[in-house]
């Protein structure tokens, strides 16, 4: 299937998350990377935009009763840039985790200049 977009890290953050997690957890990842890469349309199941951010979005995973997100952001239209991920254990997305996604595309942006 051809590629919509293309998914990058920035530094490792991301990479620590991901080698962290079991088998079945990266699976369930590596799916819904692949559904961002290659759909036109993602569900909102799986892709959305945090409100009340600047452009930080977060990629739901849901494995058995865990909840993971990975924060990332958009560049270019169509380039995916991975932050950091974490187990989700409330209702609510945690402020400081966030603030981190955050820090980290302004860190990302800076990069560029």
């Amino acid at each position: 299937m051809d590629k919509v977009r293309k998914i990058i890290l920035f530094k490792s953050y991301f990479k620590d998350f991901y080698v962290a997690q079991s088998q079945s957890v990266r699976n369930k990842i590596n799916y819904v990377l692949r559904l961002i890469e290659t759909q036109h349309v993602i569900p909102v199941k799986f892709f959305r935009i945090i409100e009340g951010t600047d452009g930080i979005y977060e990629i739901r995973v849901e494995v058995n009763s865990n909840i993971y997100r990975v924060f990332c952001c958009l560049d270019d239209g169509a380039l995916v840039v991975l932050f950091h991920g974490f187990q989700k254990k409330s209702q609510k997305t945690p402020k400081n985790q966030i603030k981190r996604a955050e820090a980290i595309k302004k860190e990302y942006f800076d990069s560029k200049k």
